[in-house]
């Protein structure tokens, strides 16, 4: 231990433990002497003393022993590029025996009628629009009960008609259920109105699915405070909500169908409404794989609930293209597979949204188009390019995710007088309805809402929504792109939208940058069509000839 007093520590050591080091030195020298004598090696090894420079012939004699020494080193040569081959050699007979055993009798090649050989039978792309709709078919062809997942931020727009529509024509007396997801993220007030404006067609269940699941068996463990008057839930935000509810229903509903054996409950909806988030909070573990990236689940899985309860997890809905902009770009996976850029879908969203309600839950100050809210809020949260340039890009897929994701807090106007659908009859509904104890969900509902924390309202970005969004269902309603380019003339009103986005990003890039403002003798039309190249016209009478003064 060092001492207080000195600068170093000393490094004396007693006498007696300095005669122990020496001599157990000493013994361990004695011990390797003994082990090279009887391994017959001699201490000093003899070294090869060379021809002395008065030798006679010294030069002949040194060039045969390089010729020898060469010589010797060829063969090793020889001898390691042999071993090399021959082990190569085995390695090949040990693949060629192993491939022969995997498959001892290999198919022979299929001939067609014109005795050419048959192609490779090809697997099917899992990301395929078709491959989607089949595991979506599937899904419903064989469960008992079907669960369409809602968000609750926008109900009626993830609502699918074709859907419902084909749920009710299925054999099999199919019963649908409508589950208002993420209740959390709006205010309780308008959580209430749509559940009494959709109960009107189905039954409706309250749910917050959980966020914090870990894998297999590790539960969840719920920590409370208690104070004097009363008991403070630290969990509330990582806890589920509903589950109770939509148990109960469930286990009613099998055990007075006992006799048909194992109920199998499907879960749809459109992609990110929490499918998968459903089914692992109502297992209670990490069951399914779920995340915040849109369209993770590719194939039809199944979960046992409990005895008698299996769920079925499907892939989300494909979106049809003849949606509005807004509603493909929460609704679709075109951002993700690259039909459609970022920017594009952040454009069309914005436009669905109160601006001061945005402006303050970014805590930005106000904007004129979509290019400057991106702008602001790549600054605002340091993102950044290379050479300090704001990454406008990352910035919308920033607002992309919280918008699909379970961050940003908006909420819809519920309609009023609202009437049944085409596909709906007062008939089909009190038949939706029969066999569930609607009383039980009625508390279930109000026990759920207690629980929740809300958003204030205040603190809720306003959203137009855009009304129910059409779904393909099958192969053949998956229109073919038309190769025949329309007129320019006939624009519709999402193009005239675009082009006034983009005549107000122009004047914002000419604030900012007054050199590349046009000149003031120029007409208006100019700028706007030099933004963008897809929105620029095919004539070119106007275009200037530089031949004329350039010669």
């Amino acid at each position: 231990m060092k001492r207080p007093k000195l600068r170093k520590s000393s490094k004396r050591l007693s006498c007696a433990k300095r005669y122990k080091i020496q001599k157990k030195v000493r013994e361990h020298n004695k011990k390797l002497r003994k082990e090279s004598k009887k391994k017959g090696r001699s201490k000093h090894v003899k070294k090869d003393p060379g021809v002395p420079s008065i030798a006679p012939f010294r030069e002949e004699v040194l060039r045969e022993a390089e010729q020898r020494r060469s010589k010797i080193e060829e063969e090793k040569e020889k001898k390691k590029q042999t071993i090399k081959e021959e082990r190569a050699k085995k390695r090949k007979k040990v693949q060629e025996a192993a491939s022969k055993e995997a498959d001892p009798k290999a198919k022979k090649a299929r001939m067609d009628e014109n005795g050419k050989k048959a192609g490779k039978r090809l697997t099917p792309d899992k990301s395929s629009k078709p491959f989607l709709c089949s595991e979506l078919n599937k899904v419903i062809d064989a469960s008992d009960v079907i669960l369409e997942v809602l968000d609750a931020r926008d109900p009626l727009g993830y609502r699918c008609p074709q859907l419902e529509e084909a749920v009710l024509h299925r054999e099999g007396n199919k019963k649908l259920l409508l589950v208002l997801n993420k209740i959390d993220l709006v205010p309780k007030e308008n959580v209430e109105k749509w559940i009494r404006c959709l109960q009107q067609e189905f039954p409706v269940v309250a749910f917050k699915a959980s966020t914090q699941l870990q894998d297999k068996t590790v539960q969840e463990k719920k920590r409370r405070i208690t104070t004097s008057n009363a008991v403070l839930d630290i969990s509330r935000g990582a806890s589920c909500f509903g589950r109770s509810c939509l148990l109960e229903l469930l286990e009613s509903y099998a055990a007075a169908k006992e006799n048909e054996g194992l109920l199998k409950v499907g879960i749809v909806g459109f992609p990110n409404v929490g499918k998968s988030s459903l089914i692992n909070s109502m297992k209670g573990i990490r069951a399914c794989n779920a995340g915040f990236k849109r369209g993770i689940t590719k194939f039809m899985q199944d979960v046992h609930i409990f005895k008698n309860v299996k769920m079925l997890d499907s892939p989300g809905i494909v979106a049809s293209p003849s949606n509005p902009p807004a509603s493909l770009a929460l609704r679709s996976l075109q951002v993700e597979e690259g039909q459609e850029s970022v920017l594009e879908a952040v454009r069309s969203l914005l436009k669905q949204c109160d601006q001061t309600q945005i402006m303050l839950q970014y805590n930005i100050p106000d904007y004129r188009n979509s290019l400057e809210f991106l702008t602001l809020l790549a600054k605002k949260r340091g993102l950044l390019l290379k050479g300090g340039v704001l990454n406008t890009e990352q910035a919308a897929t920033a607002f992309l995710d919280d918008c699909t994701g379970a961050k940003l807090s908006y909420h819809c106007k519920v309609p009023e007088n609202r009437g049944l659908p085409t596909y709906l009859s007062d008939a089909i509904v009190t038949e939706m309805k029969k066999d569930w104890d609607l009383v039980k969900l009625k508390t279930g509902n109000d026990d759920t809402l207690k629980g929740v924390r809300f958003p204030n309202r205040a603190s809720s970005v306003g959203f137009i929504s855009k009304g129910p969004t059409e779904g393909l269902l099958s192969v053949t309603d998956i229109p073919e792109k038309s190769s025949v380019p329309e007129p320019m003339e006939e624009k519709t009103d999402m193009e005239n939208e675009k082009f006034e986005d983009v005549a107000e990003e122009s004047e914002h890039e000419e604030m900012e940058d007054p050199q590349k403002a046009p000149v003031k003798n120029k007409p208006r039309t100019t700028p706007l069509h030099s933004v963008d190249i897809t929105y620029s016209t095919a004539n070119t009478d106007d275009a200037y000839d530089f031949n004329t003064d350039f010669k």
